[in-house]
């Protein structure tokens, strides 16, 4: 049966006669088989090689398609269920389901759902059972990856305060390159409006459009503001007009003003505001009923400065002199010096569009905690952030369950590198701000992170980094380790990038597993090297880990190219959060170094963990 069905799909692109490459290639396409083109090439030439021309039959297609698609690792899993070896029937399928994949709860709906959806010939799919051919297609699907179905969509609780919510979140969006000389570009919105939540300077329909189809919960729009009053109240006026009913507004603030902030889900379809804000929530609310168009308040000179001004974490020429910072009042400017700088004024139009993200300078916990409210927030450069975990994570973790605490990049990064955002995860900070247009291992972890819980960009923080009486550190875990100890038997890979050094479809692979959490989690390990063979090379090997804290751990598998022994080319990456991960026999897709999936690339690897 699979034999007829095989030639009855391709039999209609022989009729003209024997075809080449790229009719090859286009009839991969039509039946719907990923592949690389270098990987195709390759098997191509080899098959023309027993005979000469250019172009080659239906057998030799057939020998093409089984070298590309039937994979030895998925024929013994088939074999070891089936019967007969060619048809696996609904309660051989419930039985693989059920010991292979964990799914305990498999039943006849689940095997025939299964069927329905991947068995390609028609015959069989009539009798309820499944060919290899159909098992092959099920394995390589959504439903066999590595990442659990369940988080693709939104499943945790949104009825939570935003600071409950890690929230994806990107530093200076507008810029496509580095901080200095790096171009500005409205498709730096654009580009991340799939996957983030956090943008700055400007916004319009077009945006508003795009962003509200990849999520429905609240966009924060931050406002690096340098303007006058004048172009403020003009910026105020454009604002009202483009969010319009989607702008938080001050009933939703009236309700809620001696409250916990708005819940998620009460504030789907929102835009929050972020900026400076004359006074209070309830002084707002009092002015509602007035024409405030064309008045302004001052703000003093340090609570005016743009956010990413406020602590030492700016530009060198920015920076306080040695003498200032050590509060040395002997070298201190006399006072009338200090007279001459203005005080910042803002326009109370553009002030009473800020409803429950007022930004506030930090000034430490404690006063934080006396005099900051629910609805203001603070901005945390990296290199005093990282000063603060260290030496109070409990008084951080304490500030984070009670206010939204973004970290943002030293702006010493003039090439718009980027800190590893794990660091700050593990203390509660909601919004870890990073460079999105640089790629690296920080941006696959931001990526990976927020694909849980369906991709909307908030993911609920772990209850002991909720709790207010929360004794939790990350150098400390104490009673909060719910330990899981983790195997991974990583048994293949298909269809990997070559080396860029290659000139077939040849590299020499291996793969890093990392776990990226609390101090104690962090963990590294490494296969073998498999020397020439990008196309299907195979590992067989077994990885243990031991996690204390897997709600907050990441886990990445990284395929290199060893180039040399002290240098390795990247091919491909992979990165989810830990209890992501699907039990069973599971394929991991790869992504490029710019994030975008590699269709036809992946690894194999059986996953198991308690």
């Amino acid at each position: 049966t699979s034999h007829t069905w095989f030639w009855n799909v391709i039999q209609n692109d022989f009729k003209t006669g024997n075809i080449d490459l790229e009719g090859s290639m286009r009839l991969l396409e039509k039946m719907q088989i990923p592949f690389d083109e270098d990987h195709v090439k390759h098997i191509f030439k080899k098959t023309l090689d027993k005979h000469s021309g250019d172009v080659i039959s239906m057998d030799d297609f057939r020998a093409l398609y089984r070298a590309l698609v039937h994979r030895p690792e998925y024929e013994e899993l088939f074999k070891a269920y089936s019967t007969d070896g060619i048809i696996l029937s609904d309660t051989q399928l419930i039985k693989f389901l059920v010991k292979e994949q964990f799914q305990t709860e498999a039943d006849e709906t689940t095997a025939l759902e299964i069927i329905m959806k991947y068995e390609p010939i028609d015959e069989v799919r009539k009798k309820r059972q499944m060919s290899f051919e159909g098992f092959i297609r099920y394995m390589r699907s959504d439903e066999c990856s590595v990442f659990k179905s369940q988080h693709r969509t939104i499943y945790q609780d949104m009825n939570q305060p935003l600071c409950d919510y890690f929230i994806s979140s990107s530093h200076n969006t507008y810029l496509i390159a580095d901080q200095l000389m790096g171009p500005s570009h409205l498709w730096g919105y654009t580009r991340y409006l799939d996957n983030q939540l956090f943008i700055f300077l400007f916004i319009n329909n077009k945006i508003l459009k795009l962003y509200f189809q990849s999520s429905a919960y609240p966009l924060v729009l931050s406002l690096e503001n340098h303007c006058s009053p004048k172009q403020q109240k003009v910026m105020a006026h454009y604002l009202k007009s483009i969010l319009a009913e989607k702008k938080a507004n001050e009933n939703m603030g009236r309700k809620n003003c001696h409250k916990e902030k708005q819940h998620a889900e009460a504030l789907k379809f929102k835009v929050l505001v972020k900026n400076k804000k004359a006074g209070t929530l309830e002084e707002s609310m009092l002015r509602m009923d007035y024409d405030t168009y064309g008045e302004t308040e001052e703000l003093s000179d340090s609570d005016f400065l743009s956010e990413d001004e406020e602590t030492e974490d700016t530009l060198p020429l920015q920076r306080k002199s040695p003498s200032k910072r050590r509060g040395d009042r002997r070298s201190s400017p006399p006072p009338k010096k200090k007279s001459k700088v203005k005080k910042g004024k803002i326009a109370l139009a553009l002030s009473d569009l800020v409803v429950y993200t007022k930004s506030q300078k930090f000034v430490s916990f404690e006063h934080s905690l006396m005099n900051q409210q629910c609805y203001e927030n603070n901005s945390i450069g990296e290199s005093q952030a990282r000063k603060l975990l260290k030496s109070s994570a409990k008084e951080f973790i304490s500030h984070t369950t009670r206010f939204i605490t973004r970290i943002y990049p030293k702006g010493t990064r003039m090439s718009s590198s980027n800190y590893n955002p794990q660091e700050f995860w593990n203390v509660g900070c909601q919004m870890v701000a990073l460079n999105f247009q640089t790629p690296g291992t920080q941006m696959e972890l931001q990526d990976g992170k927020f694909l849980d819980n369906g991709g909307c960009g908030y993911v609920l923080k772990p209850e002991f980094l909720r709790d207010r009486n929360t004794t939790f550190t990350p150098q400390n875990v104490g009673g909060y380790s719910k330990p899981m100890s983790l195997s991974i038997r990583l048994i293949s890979g298909h269809q990997l990038p070559p080396s860029s050094l290659s000139k077939t479809n040849k590299a020499d692979p291996k793969v890093q597993i990392e776990i990226f959490g609390v101090p104690e989690d962090q963990a590294r390990k490494k296969s073998s090297v498999v020397k020439s063979n990008a196309l299907n090379p195979k590992w067989n090997e077994t990885f243990s880990f031991t996690i204390q804290v897997p709600e907050l751990a990441m886990i990445r598998f990284c395929v290199e190219d060893e180039v040399s022994l002290v240098s390795n080319e990247f091919l491909g990456q992979f990165t989810l959060p830990v209890m992501s991960l699907n039990t069973g026999y599971r394929n991991i897709p790869l992504l490029s170094k710019e994030g975008i999936k590699l269709e036809s690339a992946s690894l194999f690897a059986h996953i198991w963990y308690y």
